[in-house]
């Protein structure tokens, strides 16, 4: 009976050490998932790799215990609001209210993104839960495992693009800052286009692009869809994602010319029109041809006399043979009627405002004469100067600004932000002798500088040019 009984008991530990062994093995095997999945870059990684192993461990006698780690895992996963008020004060220091628990990935010479999954990120999806369109504060993320995604979350294949700006995606200037680092990651990665799009402002869910921006994009990238996440109140986690948050950011000049280069070059295939020969083109005497464009606008910050602005710069236009003069109201042009313009422009004049965007179509070294209301000067800030910008980056000549002195004076000049405001939607006047001198002296740098170009290999260019549109 004793040896009955001893018998048994050493039966019951081995079998007890038996399961003891395997559980202990299986949740090494979770440990080593979880926390050392090692690739090169971001696209080294395969979710088929991490599958692999969980179909090996299915096929062990502890199903039970994966299913229920599993179980642990989806409900592991935390969801942080995409706008986080604790960073309320200092977003502009330092810190982003979205998604402000991720740092960028930083490069040099190129601009802040984050990508999904990736080694950052431990080899998790990004995912995102509600769709407020007034509060980033009741929009949300989270990063999650593939086999752990949250219940009841909808898996969105492909690749995503995700920007998040404090600018508006309808404006012109405001979406082409917000959407040229996803232009030029594409460039970098094999020209990658996105499945689809998602957009945020201030962390609020945004459901369209302005019409101008999202026909760039789609001359760039082909169809555009703007995901709404209207497939019911669900976490929608991403096959791949990249995120943007910042504007051109550290990118270098030489780069940011080759982004505008890209997206001008496209832009024209877009539209059917082919500049080939154009900046030796010369009229029937010889002379070479100056295209300069008036583009107006209507409402704030249109011309107060738009008829003896454009008879200023008729008049100087005329003293320059060769030179031809066209006024456009921008408001009037479809997407590819500004590319169309613009394309055939030398020297552009307009009132600070969106449709300025639009010199990304002229060729590089073209001109940008640009005019204000009163208060600007000394309310509007830096961002009056987001034109000048731009002009460097695509490769253009700002040739300076004129600001109105004459006008209404606002009630409180001691308070900066209340002038602009009173300052914001005036209208822009003018001054005859400035603007001729200003006007005159322009048409002839450009007449000089034709001159020029009628030298140069113009094969030369137009082999670069063809080298614009590589994606």
């Amino acid at each position: 009976m004793e040896d009955h009984l001893k018998s048994y008991t050493q039966s019951e530990k081995k079998c007890f050490s038996t399961k003891f062994i395997s559980i202990f093995v299986s949740s090494l095997f979770l440990v080593f998932i979880l926390f050392h999945i090692q690739y090169s870059s971001p696209f080294d990684f395969t979710l088929s790799a991490t599958s692999q192993r969980w179909a090996f461990l299915s096929q062990e006698n502890n199903s039970d215990v994966i299913e229920t780690m599993t179980a642990e895992l989806k409900d592991s996963v935390t969801f942080l609001p995409l706008t986080d008020l604790r960073f309320r004060e200092t977003a502009t220091t330092g810190h982003t209210w979205f998604m402000s628990s991720l740092n960028d990935t930083l490069e040099e010479n190129e601009a802040e993104h984050l990508y999904f999954p990736s080694k950052a990120s431990k080899g998790r999806l990004l995912c995102f839960k509600g769709r407020d369109i007034r509060d980033g504060t009741k929009n949300s993320y989270a990063l999650a495992w593939r086999e752990g995604l949250p219940d009841s979350a909808i898996l969105l294949e492909g690749l995503t693009f995700v920007s998040d700006t404090y600018y508006d995606h309808q404006n012109l200037w405001h979406g082409l800052s917000a959407m040229a680092p996803l232009v030029r990651w594409s460039m970098k990665n094999e020209c990658l286009k996105p499945s689809r799009w998602v957009l945020f402002h201030w962390g609020e869910l945004r459901l369209r692009m302005g019409s101008w921006i999202q026909q760039l994009m789609q001359a760039n990238f082909g169809e555009v869809k703007v995901e709404g996440f209207d497939r019911g109140d669900v976490p929608y986690c991403f096959e791949k994602a990249i995120v943007t948050r910042h504007d051109l950011g550290q990118m270098r000049q030489d780069t940011k010319l080759k982004v505008f280069d890209l997206l001008r070059c496209k832009a024209r295939s877009y539209c059917g029109l082919n500049p080939a020969g154009k900046g030796r083109e010369l009229n029937e005497r010889g002379f070479p041809i100056i295209r300069l464009t008036l583009l107006m606008r209507r409402a704030s910050r249109s011309f107060k006399n738009a008829t003896a602005v454009t008879g200023i710069f008729a008049k100087e236009c005329a003293r320059v043979e060769g030179c031809i003069l066209h006024v456009v109201q921008s408001e009037d042009l479809s997407f590819c009627g500004q590319v169309k313009v613009l394309t055939n422009t030398d020297i552009v004049a307009s009132p600070h405002g969106a449709q300025l965007t639009n010199m990304l179509f002229m060729d590089r070294e073209s001109s940008v004469m640009e005019f204000f209301p009163k208060g600007w000067l000394e309310n509007a800030g830096p961002g009056q100067y987001a034109h000048h910008w731009m002009a460097n980056q695509s490769g253009m000549k700002h040739q300076g600004a004129w600001w109105d002195s004459i006008g209404e004076e606002c009630p409180s000049p001691q308070d900066h932000l209340q002038c602009f405001h009173f300052h914001k939607d005036g209208m822009v006047g003018h001054n005859e002798t400035y603007f001729a001198d200003w006007a005159r002296r322009i048409i002839h740098q450009v007449k000089l500088s034709k001159v020029e170009q009628a030298s140069v290999d113009q094969a030369n260019k137009q082999q670069n040019d063809s080298k614009a549109c590589v994606c």
